[in-house]
């Protein structure tokens, strides 16, 4: 990949703008599927209502816990501010509460995308609103209905979602309910759409005045923590590879993919039983602590451990 390519591509990456609108066109493209090849009214009395609104509430709120459980910034700020299992000595500024709030707050507009993208697709489209509403239409207005009981008016409105054959009397109510249906789904869907635009300008504005930073300090600040969490990334894997290297040549005496081994190492019962038992890194009132199942027991490299060696001839 081009140098250009490759900025224009990270520059994407980092932008809120560009990464709203992907999520909401894959929720959109979603969306349309999920209706088209799974969607299928039972038009059952007692059955529409659950039904549409299960396909209408369920994946919006299954997008919204994947919106936050899919972004490593909630879990940091989970694990850093909000667990209680945190070390007790780290003292947290208001400073760094308030820019956490603010983290959250960023955090949390992104997760909202494909929920309210999804709603207002649904809404708009007017499916799965017919459905659910179908039982409850009012249609005493309507002459046809006056000689028809209860059970019978509730089981013919029911039918009216799957466009069922009907009596030709009946077919230019089903007509108008249809429509109107379509039409409160439609009215719901904009209202949303407008609610949901003003609740994102008046939160930005907000963020913006409750915000200690100034505009540069922010545009800093955000660079510093995506560059802080690329730089230590690449780190901690070289870090971890190298350690790792380090123990398993002490544990078995050569590192994989050498060439040259003249010397293996014979682990005993001992360093088996202390390698399978996991440690935590810097937890409780301990300073160092192991990093994996590699533990300190392979760190004795001692006399002993050489007598059990084997020596490779070349």
């Amino acid at each position: 990949m081009s140098p250009t390519l490759q900025n224009i591509v990270s520059s994407l990456q980092r932008s809120g703008t560009f990464v709203n609108s992907l999520i909401a066109a894959l929720t959109v493209g979603g969306q349309q599927l999920f209706s088209c090849f799974t969607f299928r009214c039972p038009c059952q009395v007692g059955k529409n209502f659950y039904y549409g609104s299960a396909f209408l509430v369920i994946p919006a709120l299954i997008l919204l816990i994947a919106g936050y459980a899919l972004r490593s910034q909630m879990w940091t700020i989970t694990s850093e501010y909000c667990c209680s299992c945190a070390p007790p000595h780290r003292r947290i500024s208001p400073l760094e509460r308030k820019l956490a709030c603010l983290r959250f707050f960023s955090i949390t507009g992104r997760a909202v995308v494909a929920p309210l993208t999804w709603l207002a697709v649904t809404l708009l489209t007017g499916t799965y609103y017919e459905c659910a509403a179908s039982e409850f239409a009012t249609v005493d207005n309507y002459p046809v209905f006056d000689n028809v009981s209860a059970s019978k008016r509730e089981e013919i409105l029911a039918g009216f979602p799957c466009f069922t054959s009907a009596p030709s009397d009946l077919i230019p109510v089903r007509d108008e309910i249809v429509l109107l249906h379509r039409y409160q789904s439609q009215m719901l869907g904009w209202i949303l759409i407008t609610l949901a635009t003003i609740a994102i300008l008046v939160s930005c504005c907000l963020a913006r005045c409750c915000s200690p930073l100034t505009s540069l300090q922010d545009y800093y600040w955000n660079n510093h923590l995506q560059n802080e969490r690329e730089l230590f990334e690449k780190a901690a894997e070289q870090h971890s590879r190298l350690l790792i290297m380090q123990r398993i040549k002490k544990l078995f005496g050569f590192i994989p993919g050498s060439k040259d081994v003249k010397h293996i190492r014979i682990p005993s019962c001992q360093d088996w039983r202390e390698i399978s038992a996991p440690s935590l890194l810097c937890m409780g009132d301990y300073l160092q602590s192991h990093y994996s199942f590699l533990g300190d027991r392979v760190d004795e490299d001692n006399e002993e451990d050489k007598s059990r060696g084997i020596e490779l001839q070349p």
